[in-house]
């Protein structure tokens, strides 16, 4: 077993953070597979629940080691104002998960920076060039594709996919905030802590007690969500961000290939069409923000 080990750590760090970050996308695109299939049983808020309870349990040892001191923090309301949104956000993926086909949710997850660059502009006051706007433009219209405004009612699970994107843009947002005087387990944990407090009530109201098979599933919703956050963030600080950002896009691919041998979806011609023009904004709004930020660096 060494031996894998030695192999593994001899390749290329660019190499090895694309394994980890396909890891990772495979569980994210695992626990899609499970809020599937307890959809109908089960509300989102419930969902959520054991996402945030099950999690504060698989993250207690980084709390323990983050130390009760650094725990404590002067940001307690911003740390709020970020659970807030990015709880709501996460319901808000169980919802899209649930009521759109799976390369279709998974699809307007990279909706996000695309939000982010109107974001910075009037939160982090960034200057953001003519080349980054007409990309994020661009990119919005593949939403606006993907959703077929062709004659027929809008599926408001595509409104709710959007403001989950910009919901959970704003909480990335605000981690840059917290991130200048918190480390990540102090925000991880206050992350949890509210999560939990904010979905104990309406998880009460709409409570469906599981079966005994259930109850391993809805654990599996904040297990796999935990593991593939781990492969990505070790993805992430093994390779370069410009190169990992690209590798995510074969969540695609996962999802799509679920969706199609579990669930029988099938994406047609205009999930594809608004796919290539998200993907090539997003694409194109990462590869110019790396060259940009090289050039300053030189």
């Amino acid at each position: 077993m060494s031996g894998y080990f030695e192999k593994f750590h001899a390749l290329p760090p660019n190499v090895r953070g694309a394994l980890f970050v396909i890891l990772g996308t495979g569980f994210f695109v695992m626990t899609d597979i499970v809020v599937k299939f307890t959809g109908d049983r089960f509300h989102p808020a419930q969902m959520s629940i054991f996402r945030y309870g099950v999690g504060f349990i698989l993250l207690a040892p980084l709390f323990i080691r983050t130390g009760r001191a650094k725990l404590r923090t002067k940001r307690l309301k911003l740390h709020f104002i970020r659970a807030i949104l990015a709880t709501l956000g996460q319901a808000g993926i169980f919802y899209t998960v649930i009521h759109l086909q799976l390369a279709d949710a998974t699809a307007m997850n990279f909706t996000r920076p695309l939000f982010l660059t109107i974001l910075a502009i009037f939160i982090l006051k960034e200057v953001v060039g003519v080349h980054r706007w007409c990309a994020t433009l661009i990119g919005f219209t593949g939403v606006i594709v993907m959703m077929r405004p062709f004659g027929g009612e809008v599926d408001i699970a595509w409104g709710i996919a959007l403001v989950t994107a910009l919901l959970f843009s704003s909480g990335l947002i605000i981690i840059r905030v917290l991130g200048r005087d918190d480390p990540p387990g102090t925000i991880l944990f206050w992350y949890h802590v509210f999560g939990i407090l904010i979905f104990t009530g309406p998880a009460a109201y709409v409570w469906v007690d599981p079966l005994p098979h259930e109850w391993i599933l809805l654990c599996l919703i904040a297990t796999f969500t935990a593991i593939g956050m781990n492969f990505f963030v070790r993805g992430f600080s093994v390779g370069e961000s410009s190169v990992m950002g690209t590798m995510e896009y074969i969540r695609l691919v996962f999802a799509a290939l679920a969706g199609y041998f579990i669930f029988s979806e099938v994406p047609d011609h205009w999930t594809w069409i608004g796919v290539g023009i998200i993907v090539a904004a997003t694409l194109y709004i990462t590869r110019h923000e790396a060259k940009t930020a090289k050039a300053a660096e030189t």
